[in-house]
């Protein structure tokens, strides 16, 4: 009788990773009302998190209604803001890619700028709010 040998370490160890990197998805529920976010962070943290430092000085410029707060000590997160500045929802950075941070950001309807002083278009200035009397657009979700 022939046993199959046991997967390598490694093996183990890289699906284990594979396992535990999740994709945030948004509730479309809580986020009735979104107006606006900023990221809380602290510089220490953006110093081991590449990623995460990369979208904080080179793509939260580019965008409309997000901005950057640094509070120490602080992992970062996305933290997502009705329009009476209210907290709807917190979203940890920490393990996500830049790429996978953009596009949360323009599924949220974040409005992306070619460049810094580029000026925001008359029906973005309201981005990422959506009237509420509107069909909801992800109620599938």
């Amino acid at each position: 009788m022939h046993l199959p040998l046991p997967p390598p370490p490694l093996l183990l160890l890289l699906a284990a990773l594979g396992a535990a990197v999740t994709t945030f998805r948004p509730d479309w529920n809580r986020l009735h009302g979104l107006a606006r976010a900023r990221v809380e962070t602290c510089g220490g943290q953006l110093n081991r998190l590449k990623e995460v430092k990369a979208f904080v000085t080179q793509d939260i410029p580019l965008y409309h209604n997000l901005v950057m707060k640094h509070l120490p000590g602080a992992d970062p997160e996305l933290v997502l803001l009705g329009h009476r500045y209210e907290e709807l929802e917190r979203i940890p950075l920490s393990e996500m890619t830049r790429e996978e941070i953009n596009e949360l950001v323009q599924e949220l309807g974040f409005y992306r700028k070619a460049a810094p002083d580029e000026p925001v278009p008359p029906e973005y200035l309201r981005a990422p709010a959506r009237p509420a009397e509107g069909p909801k657009a992800h109620a599938d979700l």
